[in-house]
């Protein structure tokens, strides 16, 4: 799902957290030729010898008529419009590789609660053809429109930032009260795995794993996944115009990584390290 109230600087997929499509341009695979110049109406993109291409971003409006225009595919629109049944059509065809692999349909973000009444339709639809799913959030948004998606949902992936609501507004924009209240709600209805995303000198003191991992047996979350963070974010920021918010961020390394993950399975939690 496109679209995302939080603003996490090391967000490895920024593309999704605007509601409306967006402009990713790779210059890579630029050819030149002009075509994305004569189809922008507003004169925001230029080409020169010296520079090669360039896109005026204060300028360009994100009609997004360059995209189609570029034949090299230098030039990406992130976003469609979709209904239900039009999601399902590319979810069907893969069900004989659910049911071999054991897995099935998880709705993901940007933040499913955000579009919260599209979501509930294509999680019930889902379950009426038999298929397990998963809802994956940051836990942000109104409690009563996550209870309405869990009798639809098999297991509950939640996202642990940071439980400091100061270092949670400082980062994420927002603060964490309602996330961990929803967290506690939530936890009587399904089944849930927490996931941290794993950010040096912010959220990777041994205490503070503790105390996620004890919230978790609180809970009684099945599992907790440490998500070291990686760098995919920062070339995709790039490619869409926006100011590398990244400088200084970077995974804690692999040794820390692993006494973090001993002490979640201290707590008598299964702990797992994911890409």
């Amino acid at each position: 799902m496109k679209g995302c109230p939080l603003r996490c600087p090391w967000c490895s997929n920024p593309e999704s957290q605007d509601f409306s499509p967006s402009l990713m341009v790779r210059d890579v695979l630029c050819h030149g030729c002009g075509a994305c110049v004569e189809a922008c109406p507003e004169g925001a993109i230029t080409i020169t010898p010296e520079a090669g291409r360039r896109i005026d971003r204060d300028q360009c409006t994100e009609c997004l008529l360059c995209a189609p225009a570029c034949s090299y595919h230098a030039l990406q629109i992130c976003g469609a419009s979709l209904g239900v049944g039009e999601v399902l059509e590319e979810v069907l065809p893969d069900r004989p590789f659910y049911a071999n692999s054991g897995g099935g349909v998880t709705v993901s973000g940007g933040e499913p609660l955000s579009q919260s009444g599209f979501v509930r339709n294509l999680l019930e639809q889902c379950k009426r053809e038999g298929l397990h799913t998963a809802l994956d959030t940051s836990g942000y948004g109104p409690g009563e429109d996550l209870e309405a998606l869990l009798p639809f949902v098999d297991l509950l992936l939640f996202d642990i930032k940071h439980l400091d609501s100061g270092e949670h507004r400082r980062t994420a924009g927002v603060g964490n009260e309602e996330i961990l209240a929803n967290l506690e709600r939530a936890s009587k209805l399904a089944p849930v795995w927490l996931r941290i995303p794993l950010i040096a000198g912010f959220n990777d003191a041994p205490q503070h794993i503790k105390e996620i991992a004890m919230l978790g047996v609180k809970i009684g979350a099945q599992k907790i996944s440490l998500l070291p963070y990686h760098e995919g974010g920062r070339s995709k920021n790039a490619q869409l115009g926006r100011p590398d918010q990244l400088a200084g961020v970077a995974a804690p390394d692999e040794e820390h990584i692993h006494t973090l993950q001993a002490i979640i399975e201290g707590a008598g939690l299964k702990a797992t390290v994911d890409n």
